[in-house]
């Protein structure tokens, strides 16, 4: 059996890892890894280099030209992925294609393994990010899959709405969550001379995303936090960099020159690895931007979460998890409130406690491949 996994980024990449080694181990199975995206970028830190230190060997590089992007070159992408993904996939023959998330570089991938004609399992869709065209994408990825793993019972309902098959829906938990079960995290005093940091009495972890849909204003809504931060000049701030998406580089610009003119308090990384970054999760009080993240492993740490913006509007969240607007006084009264609160005691996550990987493994494992490929619509009756 032939499973090729395809990766797109530093973030869908932690997501996999336990999957992929389990697969890795498995003398019955050929694991195919292809990698895309920012893994490829050298501005975003040449993450695919994160897989070859996890001793995974890289079966392809399907390399997007992100260094040469233009402001609307994500079509661009698009369209070199498809190509160079169909090609791969005639060449490789993998037996199933499994992708996770909703990117447009898993997008592309998709498109081509079902034009292939190879069956495909999708990871983590259902959900909702209104606050993205990625939010599309993954719902589009679900139409072109034929088997999927979700992170929620809800969000298995609504992959039933898009007339999926209820026999191929199943409800693993989160990917992020499983990730923080089976990573050994770093000592603090080991994470700072791996990140050559200091942690403060007080530490606050900023990762912000552009929003991709009509009429977000990045620029103005990231000036807004960060004009909120600079009240806050003996706390330790932390960011990592904004994904491949448009305007990415413009909020990048904006960190640089926040982090140059507060050298005494402040760090920049364009990727921590997915074992730094969950370690620094250990180590700070406060989350702080619209990343996924925030909303899938941070409550795990029994952390806050401050969700900015509409980038993850309408997607499940625990109590830890605060929606507040792109304005500097509420951001900086959110954020001096939440250092005076403690966490509830009955915090739960809604991405459940762990075990996605091995329960998603067993059930690929058990999966009748044969005539699987089919686009029929299941009615809700």
């Amino acid at each position: 059996m032939k499973v090729c996994f395809v990766t797109g980024s530093r973030a869908d990449y932690g997501l996999l890892s336990n999957l992929l080694k389990l697969f890795k181990f498995d003398r019955r199975v050929k694991l195919q890894i292809i990698v895309t995206g920012s893994h490829l970028s050298r501005y975003h830190g040449l993450t695919y280099k994160e897989i070859i230190n996890d001793k995974f060997k890289i079966t392809k590089k399907i390399n997007l030209n992100l260094e040469r992007r233009k402001i609307d070159d994500i079509s661009n992408e698009i369209s070199i992925g498809v190509k160079n993904f169909s090609k791969s996939f005639k060449e490789l023959k993998p037996n199933l294609v499994v992708l996770l998330g909703d990117r447009y570089e898993i997008f592309s991938a998709c498109c081509s393994a079902f034009i292939c004609q190879i069956p495909i399992c999708h990871l983590h869709g259902g959900e909702l990010s209104r606050g993205s065209i990625d939010d599309t994408f993954r719902h589009s990825i679900t139409k072109m899959s034929q088997f999927h793993f979700v992170s929620n019972q809800k969000y298995a309902q609504r992959v039933r709405q898009l007339g999926e098959d209820p026999k191929k829906i199943f409800v693993v938990g989160g990917f992020g969550v499983d990730l923080i079960k089976n990573v050994k995290l770093y000592k603090k005093d080991v994470l700072e001379k791996k990140l050559k940091i200091k942690f403060g009495k007080k530490n606050i972890l900023v990762t912000y995303h552009p929003e991709t849909i009509v009429g977000s204003n990045n620029r103005k809504n990231f000036n807004e936090i960060l004009k909120s931060l600079k009240k806050f000049d003996s706390t330790t701030i932390i960011f990592t960099r904004a994904n491949a998406d448009k305007n990415g580089k413009q909020i990048n610009l904006m960190i640089d020159s926040f982090v140059k003119s507060h050298k005494h308090n402040s760090y920049v990384f364009s990727s921590m690895g997915y074992k730094q970054y969950l370690s620094t999760l250990k180590f700070v009080d406060i989350c702080i931007g619209n990343s996924s993240s925030g909303l899938l492993e941070v409550p795990n740490f029994k952390k806050f979460t401050i969700n900015v913006g509409d980038r993850q509007k309408d997607r499940l969240k625990a109590l830890s998890v605060i929606d507040v607007k792109p304005k500097r006084n509420i951001i900086t009264k959110t954020i001096k409130r939440l250092y005076k609160k403690k966490i509830p005691k009955n915090l739960t996550n809604p991405y459940g406690k762990g075990g996605a990987s091995i329960k998603t493994y067993k059930i690929i494992k058990k999966l009748n491949l044969k005539n699987s490929f089919t686009n029929q619509f299941f009615d809700i009756k």
